[in-house]
């Protein structure tokens, strides 16, 4: 027998490969002799680059960059196990991670540290790179990436404006002479769920700004200098990110890519599946295991094991949902899509316990649920 486990993270307890080995004791204590394959994943979102590097055998390559706040920090980008393909996510050095509450500022908070890592990656003679768009601390359209690669954005009086949001309220052309012109030989896969367009109601600044710590003020100056930068962008490169799909995510960031790196923006947990070659270690498994911290209505709008979920079923496969807990409003609609449904939090075991001890739990959770598996399988 052949089980394939693609879980992703137990957010607070667990990485997506801890989950995954997790499963694959309890596997093992009732039968040694099944094969499990280890596939860890994530949606596009924090933890995409590790969880790839895991699946993958690939490896994390440190850099000295800035943070949100010109910070020095050492980052990481991930090498996928092809040697060919990095693994870049916006959060690991302009991330809300790398600030506490207190030091939230998105009007100056800069994208700068995610150009370096993406300028280093080149350097390497890497070509192939995957965006993980979530978790930026920033909302500067991804003028900071761009300034990083290259691109001086000028005011009125042709001077560099500073980093930030907020300086964008000054831009008045764009001098790409300095662009880096390797990205142009390079392929860039952005991984994004988010649909927002670069500004408006909707927009990265009313949307997400509250969340990086703007006040109802800022979020309007902040809209009004992403709105005088998409009509720059416009006007100098043809293209009009005010409304485009995605154009929002990161702060904006999302249009950066869209317009400058010729960038393909597609579902994360799509991208995740391709890169660890999903669909070929599932044709001859015989079952899927999937699972996260939490699962409720989010995760049937793409979360990770959804799309699990759906990749199995194409392929003919039973899936099963371990997850650490379950909204039960959702259980219904999530019905149709696993084959058994179960949660560590029980009548007996609290969220707190399941937190505190969540691989014992989910190694004895996995024994009970492969058991019955097995035993209904001998059955037939």
């Amino acid at each position: 027998m052949k089980i394939l486990l693609a879980p992703d993270s137990f957010k607070g307890s667990l990485t997506a490969m801890e989950t995954a080995n997790a499963m694959k004791e309890g596997i093992l204590e009732v039968d040694s002799k099944v094969e499990t394959i280890l596939l860890p994943v994530a949606d596009g979102g924090e933890g995409t680059m590790q969880s790839l590097c895991d699946a993958t055998n690939g490896k994390l390559i440190r850099v000295l960059v800035e943070d949100p706040l010109e910070k020095i920090v050492q980052a990481a980008y991930g090498v996928l196990g092809d040697g060919e393909t990095c693994v870049i996510e916006i959060a690991e050095a302009s991330g809300l991670t790398r600030l506490n509450k207190e030091a939230l500022n998105p009007i100056k908070a800069s994208s700068y540290g995610t150009g370096q890592l993406i300028q280093h990656a080149l350097n390497a003679g890497y070509r192939k790179f995957i965006i993980g768009l979530g978790g930026s601390a920033t909302n500067d359209g991804g003028a900071g990436l761009l300034q990083a690669l290259g691109i001086r954005l000028l005011n009125d009086e042709g001077t560099d404006l500073k980093k930030g949001g907020g300086a964008l309220a000054d831009i008045a052309s764009i001098d790409m002479n300095g662009w880096d012109a390797r990205i142009a030989e390079s392929e860039f896969i952005i991984a994004c769920d988010v649909k927002n367009p670069f500004v408006g109601p909707n927009g990265a600044s009313v949307i997400f700004g509250p969340q990086k710590g703007a006040s109802a003020e800022e979020v309007v100056l902040l809209d009004s200098s992403l709105k005088r930068f998409a009509n720059v962008i416009e006007r100098e490169i043809g293209i009009a990110l005010h409304e485009k799909e995605g154009a929002g995510a990161a702060g904006g960031a999302g249009g950066a890519f869209l317009a400058f790196f010729d960038g393909q923006m597609r579902q994360g947990i799509q991208v995740v599946l391709e890169a660890v070659d999903f669909a070929h270690h599932v044709s001859d498994a015989d079952l899927v295991l999937t699972g996260e911290g939490k699962t409720d209505l989010q995760t049937l709008s793409g979360k990770a094991p959804m799309g699990i979920a759906q990749a199995a079923k194409k392929a003919g496969k039973p899936t099963i949902l371990i997850s650490g807990t379950i909204d039960e409003d959702c259980r219904c609609s999530l019905t149709p899509y696993f084959t058994k449904i179960y949660s560590l939090v029980e009548e007996s075991v609290s969220t707190e316990k399941a937190m505190d001890a969540a691989f014992v739990y989910l190694k004895e959770k996995t024994k009970e649920v492969v058991a019955r598996f097995v035993c209904k399988e001998k059955g037939k």
